[in-house]
């Protein structure tokens, strides 16, 4: 057992390694990636998985035009965002614009620099971050002039949203919105720079609101204790016990708030937050969503795995981009990890500095802001079955995803999602026997439990007539044994206590 985790310790490190050099591609699933693609098992060792997703393609401002002029080079983009509509916004950072490009990713369709405020026309600076509302408005986070901008699908102005006033905003607070997001009502939720406090939600009329979610950090008995014992210097030079700012956001359907933040702990880098504010993100078989289990690396690779974006998927799946080493890790709603690809590098597929993740067209979408370009991958055979029997059962039909996941199996038998889901099926079909023996595989142990007990019971029913037919046989043989024996024991009293054998 110590030489299998001495060997995933080893190999964990080999691939921080190589993803940081970028020299030596490592291969894994399909012939030729740039990065390891892989998974945890139970005992949270690494078990190398076929390719989920593979490149393909990259996007770069200078291959659009718009208006028969080139667009030119994309300068330090802070983020993406598919509308409801299927076209993708961009954050041209550096140039103080907002890029949208049409659902084939083929075509510019507009750029959007400036509107009309009050009769003049007014200008991006440094913007960070946009969002295109249910109604096709478009929400952007001015950076550089300290406020959110919302225009409407003609691109005239809506409102601007600045200068938030309340009881709980410090008097000095200066406003700089990073990510925006908005739900079904209006409400806006945005992430700011310096915000400890949680994120910013505004109402309908762009009126600060409330903070949402913010992270609460507990202090260890063991911390307490160093810091009591610690000198005035070592003090200054431990990490504060304060909560962490989020780093991206996201919502579904439903209005619940993925979010984003950098855990030091390395187990939860993403919040599923309800309309209350509350956490209700679930973690999964090794109750952990913050990225890699394992956090050795070199140099700047070392700890935990550092979200800087989240986006929502479809059917309770989502994927968060981890910014030290380039990874993306997709969980479906019960907090499992479904597969784990991408690194940092050269090659085409890796990243210098990723900033946000977007879902569009049945792909996923990396802004790499150093490199100023998109990097597309799209799904392979095995990752579009992960994706399918996920949604099957998120969708509550187990039955229906049996033949997916069977196909899983056949090209990574060590999936224990799949084994799982194969499990629940037969479960869900009554063949106990059958969910018992894939659930073991999976390592569930709760599903286990109940396919077992269901199996016993149902041995127990079946030979429950042959069981008390021998019980009664037994009994009746026991009787007439002792009926036999008294009596003979009342012969041998009469002739004097001798008997002849």
């Amino acid at each position: 057992m110590k030489y299998h985790r001495s060997l995933s310790l080893i190999l964990a490190t080999l691939i921080a390694a190589f993803s940081f050099a970028g020299a030596m591609p490592v291969h894994a699933g399909e012939s030729g990636l740039p990065y390891a693609t892989y998974n945890y098992d139970f005992r949270e060792y690494i078990r190398f998985t076929p390719a989920a997703y593979i490149p393909d393609g990259i996007i770069r401002g200078e291959r659009f035009t718009y208006g028969g002029e080139s667009i030119g080079r994309f300068v330090t983009p802070q983020d993406i965002s598919r509308s409801p509509f299927g076209d993708l916004y961009i954050a041209d950072t550096g140039n103080n614009r907002i890029i949208v490009l049409d659902n084939t990713l083929e075509n510019c369709i507009n750029i959007i620099d400036s509107f009309v405020n009050e009769g003049v026309v007014d200008t991006f600076r440094q913007p960070h971050g946009v969002c295109v509302s249910q109604r096709g408005w478009i929400y952007i986070a001015d950076s550089g002039n300290n406020r959110i901008v919302v225009l409407d699908q003609d691109g005239d102005l809506v409102k601007i949203v600045a200068n938030p006033r309340s009881e709980s905003l410090d008097e000095n607070f200066v406003f700089i919105p990073l990510k925006v997001t908005v739900d079904y009502a209006d409400r806006i939720y945005c992430t700011a720079q310096f915000m400890l406090e949680g994120l910013m939600v505004f109402d309908d009329s762009g009126e600060f609101s409330s903070f949402f979610g913010t992270i609460n950090v507990t202090i260890t008995t063991w911390e307490m204790f160093w810091v009591r014992i610690s000198t005035r210097e070592a003090r200054q030079n431990q990490r504060l016990f304060i909560p962490t700012e989020f780093t991206g956001i996201d919502i579904d359907p439903g209005g619940f708030v993925y979010a984003s933040n950098i855990d030091n702990t390395g187990e939860q880098g993403v919040r599923r937050l309800n309309p209350r504010g509350e956490d209700v993100m679930k973690k999964g078989e090794n109750g952990n969503v913050g990225g890699d289990l394992w956090t050795l690396g070199l140099g700047e690779l070392a700890g935990p795995s550092q979200f800087t974006d989240v986006v929502y998927r479809v059917n309770g799946i989502y994927s968060a981009l981890d910014r030290r080493r380039g990874r993306i890790f997709t969980y479906d709603h019960e907090g499992n990890i479904l597969y784990i690809f991408g690194g940092l590098g050269t090659q085409e597929g890796t990243f210098n500095l990723p900033v946000s993740i977007e879902y569009m067209n049945d792909k996923l979408m990396v802004l790499d802001a150093a490199r100023a370009e998109i990097v597309t991958f799209r799904t392979t055979e095995y990752g579009r079955l992960i994706n399918e029997a996920v949604s099957l059962r998120f969708d509550g039909n187990e039955a229906q995803a049996v033949s997916l996941w069977e196909r899983v199996i056949e090209l990574n038998e060590h999936n224990e999602l799949a084994n799982t889901g194969l499990g629940k099926a037969y479960l869900t079909a009554g063949d106990n026997e059958m969910a018992a023996k894939y659930l073991k595989l999976g390592m569930n142990r709760e599903y286990y439990s109940i396919a077992f007990r269901r199996y016993r019971n149902e041995i127990l029913r079946e030979h429950a007539n042959t069981g008390l037919t021998v019980a009664a046989t037994l009994v009746v043989a026991f009787l007439v044994y002792k009926r036999i024996r008294k009596k003979r024991k009342a012969k041998d009293d009469d002739d004097g206590g001798f008997s002849v054998e």
